[in-house]
Formats: structure tokens, C-alpha cells, sequence
């Protein structure tokens, strides 16, 4: 690893934002950021070269809070030696994560110190209204910006069409209609791809997540694989979390496609695309409206005269409830461990004195 005669240049090349290095920098070693995790390690990139390093023994104690550990998109303070050391993760900026799979209720990093969150859905079929909502869900609390890309444009007849009705329900969300092979095509995603910015691509498996990064790469160095059929689904084809360096400047991290996607329990509906619902359910005639057969009930008047779209009404309730049981048992974890600090962020039992439970 040498020493680069300017550090904070060469860091920038990788998406450094900070104002200036951790004080410590020169007794401790140097800053890396965190490109890939496998099994065996770490890979670093320095903003001149690629190497491989070890965690340090704090961060493999198996009670550690798994967002605590090192991720892909971290800068970390890192030793020198055989392998070199990671010795501390940097502040983040911006986290990316979800609700671990199956039944540990812990949180998942997905990305970190990330700018934009590119949502990808393939318009061959796998376009989910529903699933991308829950998508933007997760990344309203990331503190990165969310852009929804619908891939495989050229396969479709109707993209005016689903893009129009996207927008009507998705509201304050950038929305790209791209075919994912063609560089003009992907040309306006580039915005959010200059010098210093970094973006993570987040869909489902076969919405082309690799074949746009290799677009954007101009090189094919992503595998990519055909869909199935009779769902337009894909089998993994990027295997674990990677970030790669651009032509354009910036970063750019990919990820498997998500099976399942679990809310972490710190999301608050009464933000981003649901905050008309929040409004309409303060404009109810009772505080305690359930949003049933009450009279004066402000949602079951705009679903009455089209202003709310059932459908999305009754993704919002599964997300509710969703989010309600997820805090609460996170909130139970805390207790049992002795903890006594609250979940901020969670608000499954305020959602649940608001507007009832059904």
C-alpha cells in the first residue's frame, strides 16, 4: 500500500465526503473503503489500489450487533501488516438496511455512505406497485435518495402508460424508463453517478441490475443470465455485494436481487409516499377512527370518490402492521437484553393508537 502524496484526492476517487481524515490517521494506519465481504475477508480499496484485509477480533465476537461490523460502501481506519488489520469503521453517512432474513430480527446493512438508491424493476413482467413501495420504505429512513429505474423499456408497448400510473401513486419519486443495454438510454442516471457520489442498485433478481452496471461500465464484467418466463424472474447472477469505481467518477454498488425484504421496524410511515395517508387519517372526524364504517372517516371518503387508491391503501395497512409487530419485537429483544434505550425510530405502537389495527 504506499502512501499517496495526497490523501484526501486519492480518497475522493472512492467517494470520500468528509471533511477531513480521523486525527489518528498516521498512528493507526491508513483509510480504505470497504468494496467486497467475503468469506475469507475483506477487499479495500485505498483510491489507488485493490487489497485484501482481516477484521480485528472485536468485530467477530459472534453477540456484536451485525451493523456494527465492517460493510461494503464503509471507509475504515486499517493497519498495516500481513494482512493488513481493519481497526475502525469511519461515521457513516448514510445506511442502507433491512430486516435480516428468516426469524433473527436483527438488521442487515445492505450499503453505507451511499447518495442515491437506485430501485430497479424490469417491465417484462416483474413490475410490482406494491414491492416497490417497500422498497422506498426502506430507503426513507437510508438518508440516500431513492430513483426508480423500470428496466427493459424496449420489451414493452405500454411504458408511457406505467410510468404515468407510477407517478400517480408514487409521488416525489424520480422515474427512469430505461432500456439497461443501450448508454444512451441510461444517459440521465448518470447525474447521480459524478466524482464523489455513490449509488447501490437494489431489485429483484433478473431486473437487470447487472447488465446496467456493465452499461454503465462499458465492459461486461457482471455476469448476467436470461429470466424465467412465467414470472420474468432471474437466478442470482451477482452472487454477494460488490462496489466498483465508474468511467463517470463516481461509485457504484451491486447487490444480489432480495428475496425477502423485511422492514427493519425504524421506518415511519407517516413520511415519504404515505404521508397523504397520515394526512388524510388526521382529518378524521374521531382521533381514534379505525377507518371502517365510522362516520366523518376522511380515508373511506377518498376511497369513496377515487382520491385514494384501494390498492394502496391495503399495501399500506400490510406495512403497517408489519412495521407494528416488527417494533414491538425488536422493543422485547431490548428489554430482555437489559437495554434501556428505546427505538426511536419505530412508531408501530403510535401507528397503532392512531389509526387502529384491522
Amino acid at each position: 500500500m504506499p502512501p499517496s502524496p495526497d490523501p484526501e484526492q486519492r480518497l475522493a476517487r472512492i467517494g470520500w465526503r468528509a471533511q477531513a481524515l480521523p486525527s489518528d490517521v498516521d498512528e493507526v494506519g491508513s483509510v480504505a473503503r470497504v468494496v467486497a465481504q467475503h468469506r475469507a475477508g475483506y477487499q479495500l480499496h485505498d483510491g489507488v489500489e485493490l487489497y485484501n484485509a482481516q477484521p480485528a477480533a472485536r468485530f467477530l465476537k459472534r453477540d456484536l450487533d451485525p451493523t456494527e461490523r465492517p460493510a461494503v460502501g464503509d471507509f475504515v481506519l486499517v493497519a498495516p501488516g500481513k494482512p493488513p488489520t481493519i481497526e475502525r469503521v469511519l461515521p457513516r453517512r448514510t445506511e442502507l438496511k433491512r430486516g435480516a432474513a428468516g426469524e433473527s430480527h436483527q438488521r442487515q446493512l445492505i450499503a453505507t455512505n451511499i447518495d442515491t438508491v437506485f430501485v430497479l424493476s424490469g417491465l417484462d413482467g416483474d413490475l410490482n406497485p406494491a414491492r416497490l413501495e417497500r422498497y422506498l420504505l426502506l430507503v426513507q429512513g437510508s438518508g440516500a435518495a431513492p430513483v426508480l429505474v423500470l428496466t427493459k423499456a424496449d420489451r414493452s408497448d405500454a411504458v408511457d402508460a406505467i410510468v404515468a400510473e407510477l407517478e400517480q401513486r408514487i409521488v416525489g419519486v424520480e422515474i427512469h424508463a430505461v432500456n439497461a443495454k443501450s448508454p444512451d438510454s441510461i444517459a440521465p442516471l448518470l447525474v447521480h453517478l459524478g466524482p464523489g457520489h455513490t449509488a447501490v442498485l437494489v431489485g429483484s433478481s433478473g431486473a437487470g441490475k447487472s447488465t446496467l452496471t456493465n452499461t454503465l461500465l462499458g465492459e461486461t464484467r457482471q455476469a448476467t443470465a436470461a429470466v424465467r418466463e412465467h414470472d420474468s424472474r432471474g437466478r442470482h447472477t451477482t452472487t454477494h455485494r460488490a462496489l466498483i469505481l465508474l468511467p463517470s467518477g463516481g461509485c457504484l454498488i451491486d447487490t444480489p436481487g432480495m428475496r425477502e425484504l423485511k422492514l427493519t421496524g425504524e421506518e415511519q410511515l407517516d413520511l415519504g409516499q404515505f404521508s397523504d395517508i397520515d394526512e388524510l387519517a388526521q382529518a378524521c372526524r374521531f382521533g381514534d377512527c379505525a377507518h371502517g364504517s365510522e362516520p366523518g372517516c376522511a380515508v373511506q371518503a377518498a376511497l369513496a370518490d377515487g382520491r385514494l387508491d384501494p390498492q394502496r391503501w391495503r399495501n399500506y395497512l400490510k406495512l403497517r402492521d408489519e412495521l407494528a409487530a416488527t417494533a414491538d419485537t425488536l422493543e422485547a429483544q431490548m428489554r430482555k437484553k437489559g437495554e434501556a434505550r428505546v427505538l426511536t425510530k419505530a412508531l408501530g405502537k403510535r401507528l397503532n393508537e392512531k389509526y387502529g389495527r384491522h
